[in-house]
């Protein structure tokens, strides 16, 4: 289920049409559970100011589970990069028509590639695939780089909606006007 996109527009490095794959993955599997680990690891390090002890993460990967994210509740996405694994973003289903895109990460080495642009275009056309029309997310306040990317794809802010004490944004886009372009393979 791999695919080769190129979105529009000037945020994308020159290479980012050829560089960038994304494939459905499974969360237990290495390649899903791998970059999951990477993505709580800088969360959580985030959270805190400083790097924590791998039990700390171990106790977050459990307090949040991402056994939902599969076919039919719903997704995981690998990205890679020149067919090294490079990020992630998943989406689970929270109603039917309503999709909540969560653990959207790009490895920090390979940021400003045009990897999350690539990866948040392929999670939105993975959602219409499965007859999702409306994404929602929330995210923290110092994760300054989320919200500007959702906000520049068209995401909009919307009153809490979920009860994670995290949840210092959310955001919203819906996706039906799009419905005719989208195609996921």
């Amino acid at each position: 289920m791999r695919e080769n996109r190129s979105p529009p527009g000037p945020l994308l490095g020159e290479d980012a049409a050829v560089a960038w794959t994304v494939e459905a993955v499974d969360p237990n599997g290495p390649v899903g559970a791998g970059l999951l680990r990477e993505y709580f690891v800088e969360i959580v390090d985030r959270y805190w100011g400083r790097p924590q002890l791998p039990e700390v993460v171990d106790q977050v990967l459990l307090d949040e589970p991402s056994h939902d994210l599969a076919p039919p509740t719903g997704l995981l996405l690998a990205a890679f990069h020149d067919g090294d694994a490079a990020g992630c973003g998943g989406f689970r289903v929270l109603s039917p028509g309503v999709a909540e895109l969560t653990r959207v990460f790009v490895r920090a080495s390979l940021r400003g590639r045009g990897g999350a642009q690539v990866l948040l275009a392929a999670l939105e056309r993975a959602a219409l695939t499965m007859g999702l029309t409306t994404v929602r997310l929330d995210t923290r306040k110092d994760l300054v780089e989320a919200r500007r990317l959702y906000a520049r794809n068209g995401y909009v802010e919307i009153p809490v909606y979920s009860e994670s004490p995290y949840a210092d944004h959310c955001f919203e886009k819906r996706l039906a006007e799009t419905r005719d372009r989208a195609s996921f393979t």
